[in-house]
């Protein structure tokens, strides 16, 4: 099979397309034909400086395909199934390729309303914002800030965060106001114009998707009570203290249950995915290059032929 590899932490030309054999599926997992996958800046991250040990290593979580081969135990899906996942993070998930073994629980059937490219950008990112507003417990009425709100995680935290009730303010670029409204934002602020803090009034909750001074400045416009969530570093557990809120570090972990209730709200028209741009396997670098320009609107994914 194809495979994009990289053999020595780098530079998105670190990239080669290669053969590979192809994987089996141990017991509870499934063998997945991939038919589309979607890049996130974490990996991106852990392209330039990554956690795995022997190379080649295969980057790459999100994906979406048919089911080609079951292992021993798995009866949750049949031969030819559509599904789609966030497969073994954060450990090595080796989805930048034509073919992934998959535990069957990191996976869930494709929503009817979706087609593989648009499944494919419903994982990681998705994932992260509904977990993130779980650790939230963010409530109906509340108002949240969403940082970055129309990038990756932060377009489905504003959707989400609205489907909970909440008055949404995003920050995003002047481009992209419209964008964010039409997701339901009540608000859109502009933080190159001043910084948000002077734009916005106190929020009950933050869900960070920047990190840096972002997040630290976040602290000073939340009730007392509030709750910043970031999904970038650890946060100032002292600062926190400090301003009388709770402070959360947020990793996502991969689970069929959030993925069902995403492919719920998708099929019930609560829920999209924005995919801004397609490439090909062969484009990975170039993929790359354009999350780490930080400017992407939604999801960047690659067709797998």
């Amino acid at each position: 099979m194809k495979a994009m590899t990289i053999h020595a932490y780098g530079d998105p030309d670190v990239f080669r397309l290669e053969d590979l054999p192809l994987p089996s599926p141990a017991p509870g997992e499934v063998l997945v034909r991939v038919r589309a996958l979607s890049v996130n800046p974490v990996d991106t991250k852990w392209r330039r400086k990554g956690p795995f040990g022997a190379f080649p290593v295969v980057l790459g979580w999100d994906v979406s395909g048919t089911v080609e081969a079951l292992g021993d135990g798995v009866s949750a899906f049949e031969i030819g199934d559509a599904v789609f996942g966030m497969v073994r993070f954060p450990s090595e998930g080796r989805a930048y390729a034509q073919y992934v073994a998959a535990p069957a629980s990191h996976l869930h059937r494709v929503p009817t309303s979706l087609g593989f490219r648009d499944a494919a950008a419903m994982t990681l990112a998705a994932l992260t914002a509904q977990q993130g507003l779980t650790a939230m417990r963010l409530q109906a009425g509340q108002t949240v800030l969403i940082h970055a709100a129309a990038g990756g995680v932060g377009h489905f935290a504003v959707q989400l965060a609205k489907l909970r009730g909440a008055r949404v303010i995003g920050t995003a670029s002047t481009r992209n106001h419209d964008f964010v409204r039409s997701l339901g934002a009540d608000e859109v602020i502009d933080y190159r114009a001043r910084p948000f803090e002077e734009q916005v009034e106190r929020v009950d909750a933050v869900f960070d998707c920047v990190g840096g001074e972002t997040q630290t400045r976040s602290f000073a416009v939340l009730e007392p009570g509030g709750t910043l969530v970031t999904i970038v570093g650890k946060p100032s557990q002292e600062l926190a203290a400090s301003r009388g809120v709770t402070a959360i570090g947020f990793l996502v972990h991969p689970s069929n249950e959030d993925l069902a209730f995403l492919a719920a709200r998708v099929d019930a028209a609560e829920l999209r995915p924005h995919v801004s741009e397609v490439l090909s396997l062969e484009k990975m670098a170039d993929a790359h290059r354009a999350v780490e320009s930080g400017r992407t609107v939604g999801k960047i994914v690659l067709d797998v032929e």
